[in-house]
């Protein structure tokens, strides 16, 4: 005789075993061009902001600094955004859900950023900082990028 369950989490997911025969050739499993698109933007943007950090830690030894603990804040607040890009893109590549809302929130950013740029200095910089903004935005919404993020996968559950 067998007892049921205590916890209801105990009882088995029936949707993992239909995901878990599909092998690797299972369209489902497939990454959109979006994903593609959206890795490799904010991977860049990660790129740039760990050479902007590199950058202002060499001019923050070389160049007299009116606040070495303000100089030395805005370092560390830029690796530390560059990191957390570069988390975001590798796990957007991995079809994460919680890296569409923070690649989003990072792309308003570099809009806000790049109107200005656009409008009063050099367009280039603008349509630099701009348009891979709009293409990741455009990506986030599209139907195939929201399906591959919300597929369900097996194993442990993330946080």
């Amino acid at each position: 005789m067998s007892r049921p369950p205590v916890n209801p989490a105990e009882q088995p997911d029936p949707g993992q075993r239909d995901h878990a025969a599909h092998g690797p050739n299972d369209v489902s499993a497939h990454r959109p061009a979006g994903v593609y698109v959206i890795s490799v933007v904010v991977g860049l943007q990660a790129v740039a902001l760990a050479v902007l950090g590199v950058v202002a830690t060499i001019g923050a030894f070389s160049q007299p600094s009116l606040s070495v603990a303000g100089t030395v804040f805005l370092i560390v607040l830029v690796f530390a955004l560059a990191a957390a890009l570069a988390a975001v893109a590798v796990n957007a590549f991995k079809g994460f859900r919680w890296t569409r809302s923070a690649a989003f929130v990072w792309q308003l950013l570099m809009v806000a950023l790049a109107v200005p740029a656009l409008l009063n200095g050099p367009a280039v910089t603008g349509l630099v900082m701009l348009l891979p903004a709009l293409a990741v935005i455009f990506y986030l919404f599209t139907p195939k990028v929201v399906e591959f993020s919300l597929r369900p996968r097996g194993g442990q559950p993330v946080l």
